[in-house]
């Protein structure tokens, strides 16, 4: 059975400490994929939400310091629980207290995934990339061996995303091809991608690479369809469209358009 069969046939509860930004997108996102959302960040609770959620989803996307606290109440409680945990840095390098809340995150707790873009994946373990704003800029580095060293300094996935998607335990590594560039043009599909890896690690029952490479190839491919179904309407039909095709997208069309590469 697929991955995103076992989504659907279990409705796993993903809690998320997410940005403001994104919120109302990233629990439709999650509904429309057939998991059970809830968004709660309140220091009271966060610890009884992540024991018994199936993961765990912490976004720095907008900070403060009472929300870094709901994190790492939460990101300790996934860990004694053994909740699988996905964190997102989002902006990570562009100013110094992003990198040092990210630095303090991966230190306190043990991450199952992190998933951002290059830059932000090189300045959580030190190497130079540059960044603009919550987007990587340029840089001349080798991507892959960028996420397998990261991998292996965190002990943890490494999915790095772009237009080629880098999977990688530092071991293992798998490249996924899908997508469609019209996703940065909607504010928060990075944010919703990586609350989706949190959906698809909650099911995978130990095979939490492959479920991940499953996670980022269907998101991919959902998108591919959505933006061919509203082509010349722009983002905003495709925003909508892309909702629908999380839900409409079945295991056979993935197994079909899915482009995935294992390098090692």
């Amino acid at each position: 059975m697929s991955y995103l069969s076992k989504v659907r046939d279990s409705n796993p509860l993903v809690h998320n400490i997410t940005n403001i930004v994104v919120a109302n997108f990233s629990a439709n996102g999650l509904l429309a994929l057939g998991a059970s959302p809830f968004m709660a960040d309140a220091h009271e609770e966060v610890v009884d939400i992540a024991a018994f959620s199936a993961a765990v989803v912490l976004n720095i996307g907008t900070l403060n310091d009472y929300a870094i606290q709901s994190m790492v109440l939460a990101g300790q409680s996934a860990n004694k629980h053994g909740v699988p945990l996905v964190l997102d840095p989002v902006g990570a390098g562009a100013t110094s207290y992003r990198t040092s809340v990210t630095q303090k995150l991966v230190n306190e707790m043990q991450i199952t995934a992190l998933r951002g873009n290059v830059a932000e994946v090189a300045n959580i373990i030190g190497e130079s990339w540059s960044i603009k704003g919550v987007d990587a800029g340029e840089g001349d580095g080798d991507v892959v061996v960028l996420a397998e060293t990261a991998a292996r300094k965190l002990g943890c996935i490494v999915i790095i995303t772009g237009k080629d998607d880098v999977i990688t335990n530092g071991v293992n590594t798998y490249i996924t091809s899908n997508g469609h560039p019209i996703l940065t043009k909607v504010t928060g599909t990075g944010c919703l991608l990586s609350a989706v890896v949190g959906a698809f690690l909650a099911v995978s029952e130990g095979a939490s690479l492959e479920a991940a490479v499953e996670a980022l190839s269907f998101y991919g491919v959902a998108a591919e369809i959505a933006a061919e179904l509203t082509t010349g309407q722009g983002p905003g039909s495709f925003q909508i469209e892309f909702l629908n095709q999380l839900s409409l997208v079945t295991p056979e069309t993935y197994q079909d358009k899915s482009i995935i590469n294992q390098l090692r």
